[in-house]
């Protein structure tokens, strides 16, 4: 499965424009295709970067207070024999439990990973994984929408290139990188095959967005199919764009928020023997 920058994108149109002889005008929209399909990854690419790097800044800093500094902090009151506070006692516990076995927890957490791509090679668990990730809140929007807009884009340059619509759906399918929704474009080829609109067949699965079954209706009314595929595209990636802006702009905030609680806890499961201490020295 590759982007829309992928080799596979671009060589299924080309190979179509080669059968329906229009490889010159398949090859200019692909080119434009496929300058869009760049810039959206490059805005993706410096919009992720500082969430992502916060985060794993985050991590590191709250791992190295709990295993270096929290350890030589609360030492101190271990020696006293003082009862300590709940918090103080569950942080002396994480903190034992990281540097005891972090190592452990590490090899565990690349462990599961392995196994977790191991398993997404079988078609049957990477179906299910793909549908619940369509079931997720924020994620499976965007997920829809990138499949979505690659479809349209890749479905709107084969038939407007003169690809009949059979075979434009049965090519456009294998870039829809969702198992769910490649499946629901391949049942949508057999019901137009027997005489179903596109729009009513795809709008069967209730895996594609409303504006788009009501854009793909719109064209065919007014036989202006490519046009209203092509506008379609245009809709999912201009929408990929917000969401991802608006999910980043959510993120920062929420790593900020999360990050200082946590460190807020560590200082104040380190302040509250000491202000018990107090109470004992007066």
């Amino acid at each position: 499965d590759r982007d829309v920058t992928g080799v596979q994108t671009c060589a299924l149109p080309i190979s179509a424009g080669l059968l329906a002889g229009r490889l010159d005008g398949v090859l200019e929209r692909l080119a434009d295709y496929a300058d869009r399909g760049q810039q959206l990854k490059n805005k993706l690419l410096v919009s992720l970067i500082y969430p992502i790097a916060l985060v794993l800044v985050a991590i590191l800093v709250i791992v190295a207070m709990m295993t270096y500094v929290v350890p030589k902090i609360v030492g101190v009151f271990n020696s006293i024999g003082q009862a300590l506070p709940p918090l103080t006692v569950g942080l002396i516990a994480t903190s034992d439990f990281l540097r005891n076995n972090g190592v452990y927890l590490l090899v565990a957490i690349v462990v599961a990973v392995l196994a977790f791509s191991s398993a997404m090679r079988s078609e049957e668990f990477r179906r299910k994984v793909h549908r619940q990730q369509l079931r997720l809140p924020l994620m499976g929007r965007l997920i829809r929408g990138a499949n979505t807009g690659r479809f349209m884009r890749t479905l709107g340059i084969l038939f407007g290139s003169g690809v009949p619509i059979l075979e434009a759906l049965r090519i456009g399918s294998q870039v829809v990188t969702n198992l769910p929704m490649r499946e629901a474009v391949d049942d949508a080829a057999k019901r137009v095959r027997e005489g179903a609109s596109l729009n009513r067949s795809l709008a069967e699965s209730k895996l594609f967005p409303p504006i788009t079954l009501h854009l793909i209706a719109s064209g065919e009314a007014s036989g202006k199919l490519d046009e209203m595929l092509d506008r379609s595209a245009t809709n999912q990636e201009r929408e990929l764009e917000t969401t991802i802006a608006a999910m980043v702009g959510i993120m920062e905030p929420m790593v900020i928020l999360g990050m200082g609680g946590i460190v807020l806890l560590i200082v104040l499961a380190i302040l509250l023997p000491i202000f018990d201490l107090n109470q004992l020295v007066k």
